[in-house]
């Protein structure tokens, strides 16, 4: 291989000589061709792994991201993901948007049953995984509760496609999805909270411990709340359902993760925050029939190769990986619990589906802990090394859960009647 390049190189530098618009010899396959031969690989790794097994296709693209990125083969560089961020932050943002919009607060308000059936998720989720990390592991509190910050919550991206990939409907399926979206709304809060425990635990300086969440927290609801107001006022004077609003819809979420990333205000708690305020404030359901077109399953599979290539695999310890499935575990046993007690209004089998439904872990928790990590990088690395490996293991089997409690609980399309992805 070395011999074959030496030769591509002294013949390429040989005709440089003569035509010397020619540009120097490339030492390496450009970044971005090199990313859209991964997107590539992504998407025919999903396809084949959901006609082969019939498993999800966001499970191939993040094994294509796991493989081809820095832990592995490395034939995408650090420097490629750091490049590629913007690119994943918009991804997440308007899938999170769409996770948003299906927050119904005011239906929600008339259902206290289910309610409380999430509460009691939220709340049993993040103290089981809490003292698991402080306990078990031996992390200090601050750190205990950003790893149950980051893990408590179901991943919204990954419930939402995988409910769309199996056009699934039924009284299962929504209540898996209003348990995300709630839960989701909740860690979001957390995770702001957290930020100030983290700033108290190791800064000397108090004030960041308050202004930190502060900035966060308002900085993400006026930045949301000015996009979904400008939103809504746009898209009123369009025809409904019109492609010009799908237009207007992406083009507000591109501009509020603009300004959040601007301002340093976390992407996807801002663009969850827009999404649930274009849903209470369109009261003339001015986008209430409007969706993101089928392309936003080429945004699955950059987020999803994205993550995967992200995931520091280099840094595996076994020790590691078995305190990453005892929390999962412990999460798990508290999410089940939750969904099954809570959901006292369906019968038995229906309400353990729920709990199955509700354990995908993704995309989000993996921002959510490189955003408190990049707080104290000489500690935040090391110490959210759980919740990544975690997230990790959850990236491939999450998918895998939602999709067997859909299909268990029979509200899954045929195969001829299959609508979700690309192909």
């Amino acid at each position: 291989m070395e011999t074959l390049n030496a030769y591509a190189r002294a013949l390429w530098e040989s005709t440089q000589e003569r035509l010397f618009f020619l540009p120097p010899f490339p030492d390496q396959i450009d970044t971005l061709a090199l990313f859209g031969l991964l997107l590539v690989v992504g998407l025919l790794a999903g396809e084949w792994l959901r006609a082969r097994f019939g498993f999800p296709k966001m499970v191939g693209y993040v094994l294509a991201g796991t493989l081809f990125g820095p832990s592995l083969l490395g034939w995408i560089s650090v420097e490629a993901l750091t490049q590629a961020r913007p690119i994943a932050d918009a991804a997440l943002g308007l899938l999170l948007m769409e996770a948003g919009r299906r927050l119904d607060l005011r239906w929600l308000l008339g259902n206290p049953a289910l309610l409380r059936a999430t509460a009691a998720d939220v709340l049993l989720s993040f103290v089981a995984i809490y003292f698991f990390a402080w306990l078990l592991v031996g992390l200090s509190p601050g750190w205990a509760a950003a790893t149950a910050a980051v893990t408590m919550a179901s991943a919204p991206a990954v419930v939402l496609l995988t409910v769309e990939e199996s056009s699934a409907q039924g009284q299962v399926t929504e209540r898996v999805i209003l348990h995300t979206a709630i839960a989701t709304a909740v860690s979001f809060v957390l995770f702001a909270l957290v930020l100030g425990f983290v700033h108290a635990e190791l800064s000397a300086d108090w004030i960041n411990a308050v202004a930190h969440p502060l900035w966060v927290a308002v900085g993400a609801a006026l930045i949301a709340w000015g996009t979904a107001r400008l939103t809504l006022l746009v898209a009123a004077r369009l025809p409904k359902r019109s492609l010009a609003q799908v237009f207007v819809l992406v083009a507000m979420a591109l501009l509020a993760v603009g300004v959040a990333r601007m301002l340093a205000v976390p992407v996807f708690l801002t663009l969850f925050v827009m999404g649930a305020l274009l849903a209470f404030d369109d009261r003339r359901q001015t986008l209430a029939y409007t969706q993101l077109p089928e392309a936003h399953w080429l945004l699955a599979i950059i987020l999803f190769v994205i993550v995967g290539a992200s995931l520091p695999w280099r840094e595996f310890t076994w020790l590691t990986a078995l305190q990453a499935l005892g929390l999962l575990l412990v999460r798990a046993a508290a999410k089940t619990g939750a969904a099954y007690f809570g959901n006292r209004n369906l019968p038995p089998a229906k309400r353990l589906w729920v709990g199955l439904g509700i354990q995908p872990l993704s995309a989000t928790a993996v921002f959510m802990a490189y955003e408190i990590a990049a707080l104290y990088p000489e500690v935040g690395r090391s110490a959210l090394l759980l919740p990544l490996f975690a997230a990790a293991i959850m990236e491939i089997a999450g998918p895998v859960l939602c999709r067997l409690a859909l299909v268990r609980a029979g509200e899954t399309a045929g195969d001829g009647e299959k609508k979700g992805g690309i192909a």
